[in-house]
């Protein structure tokens, strides 16, 4: 089982900037890339970055590119997210999750999430 617990959520103005943590445990080894996803009241989740723990090579959705960057520490086991230039419409619940193969484009151990706020 891999173990991911995200921090650094919080409420901020728009234009301002957030950096997002997750911390992975357990058989990290197995893992192919992790991911972040978010949650909108009343939305459902959708992507929105992905890094591959060899290689580190990124991919993001088209509504964050050039703001948000993800990505990792190996030696920390450790995956994150700065978030630039916030709009309010990024208000959401924040999920990291793992992905175990390249092959399945599924992801299977979620954290619990951290709520970003972006006010007007």
């Amino acid at each position: 089982q891999v173990q991911l617990v995200e921090s650094g959520g919080g409420l901020v103005q728009a234009g301002g900037s957030l950096r997002l943590s997750c911390a992975a445990s357990g058989r990290t080894f197995s893992t192919y890339a992790m991911g972040w996803f978010r949650q909108a009241p009343g939305k459902e989740r959708e992507f929105v970055a992905q890094i591959t723990w060899s290689g580190g090579r990124t991919y993001y959705t088209d509504s964050v590119k050039g703001r948000f960057t993800i990505s990792r520490d190996s030696a920390k086991n450790t995956v994150y997210l700065q978030m630039n230039n916030l709009k309010p419409e990024d208000t959401a619940v924040y999920y990291c999750a793992s992905r175990p193969s390249a092959v399945v484009s599924s992801y299977d151990y979620w954290g619990q999430g951290t709520q970003v706020t972006v006010s007007s």
